[in-house]
């Protein structure tokens, strides 16, 4: 069995004692079709999470707003009690309803309703980290990094992380809450957030791109095809492997239900991109 090879490295998150490795998990994929409802093969969903770990990973990336609570609950069947080292690490600021409908939600209750059903579901007294979820670089930080700082002073949340934000958001937030992580749309081909990324390295913030191949319309190019093949590597493998080489505050966490896809995944992890390489790869961004 492959475990997570040594380029991968590992981070520190700022102002903490947790290490992780860069190749991470994101759970959003165990839950049923467009991330809600129940998976097709629920027994195959908790194989992955277990193989995870046997691979190294140490960073699973989650939310109770999945499914509902359907990663959460796999999590929890597939690994409680935790192991010593994995950091559990989850999102809040919206919920589903009926109609599968992702809706935003920052208010002070809600937030904390959200913290306490992620605690339930994981079976935790404390959240590692939580991610709060914004809607855009228009919307008011201040009041819910206000409610996290509350949450995190009394010690249901260890430390903040910050998702879909602008580099002013992010600003306001640390003015209030030490932030240890920031987590936004970014792949090969979408890269607002460069210069975001490049801030955050120099102040020792992780940066952890969400739909780091794609997402729900993955990428595709045909130089990306080519540039693979010369590496005796899958598309997605050079994708993660750019994405590794590309700053050392990234942190990867492509997700999948099934054990082999997870194996090449992690296998990305020792793929060693040339500078002549990444200059091509560099190019295809905004134009796929």
């Amino acid at each position: 069995m492959t475990h997570i090879p040594a380029p991968a490295g590992r981070f520190l998150f700022p102002g903490t004692q947790i290490s992780v490795n860069r190749m991470g998990y994101g759970a959003m994929q165990l839950a049923g079709p467009h991330v809600f409802g129940p998976p097709a093969d629920p027994e195959e969903c908790r194989a992955v999470l277990q193989e995870a770990l046997a691979l190294g990973v140490d960073h699973i990336d989650t939310s109770d707003f999945y499914g509902p609570h359907v990663t959460n609950d796999l999590i929890r069947e597939a690994l409680h009690p935790y192991a010593g080292g994995l950091t559990l690490v989850t999102k809040i600021g919206a919920w589903r309803d009926e109609d599968s409908n992702w809706n935003l939600r920052r208010d002070t209750p809600f937030l904390r309703q959200s913290v306490e059903d992620n605690l339930n579901r994981l079976q935790l007294d404390t959240l590692d980290i939580v991610n709060l979820r914004m809607g855009g670089p228009e919307d008011d930080i201040i009041q819910p990094m206000q409610a996290m700082r509350a949450m995190q002073d009394e010690g249901l949340v260890r430390h903040i992380g910050i998702s879909m934000v602008s580099a002013q958001q992010v600003a306001v937030a640390r003015d209030i809450a030490p932030i240890v992580c920031v987590q936004n749309m970014y792949n090969l081909v979408t890269r607002h957030d460069d210069a975001l990324i490049d801030d955050l390295a120099r102040d020792g913030i992780a940066y952890v791109p969400f739909f780091p191949l794609g997402g729900f319309t993955p990428i595709q190019s045909e130089e990306l095809d080519i540039i693979a093949a010369g590496h005796g590597a899958t598309p997605q493998q050079v994708a993660l492997a750019w994405l590794l080489q590309r700053s050392p505050n990234i942190l990867v966490i492509p997700g999948t239900s099934k054990r082999a896809h997870l194996r090449e995944n992690i296998a990305a992890a020792s793929l060693t991109l040339e500078a002549d390489t990444i200059d091509r790869l560099n190019r295809l961004a905004g134009g796929v």
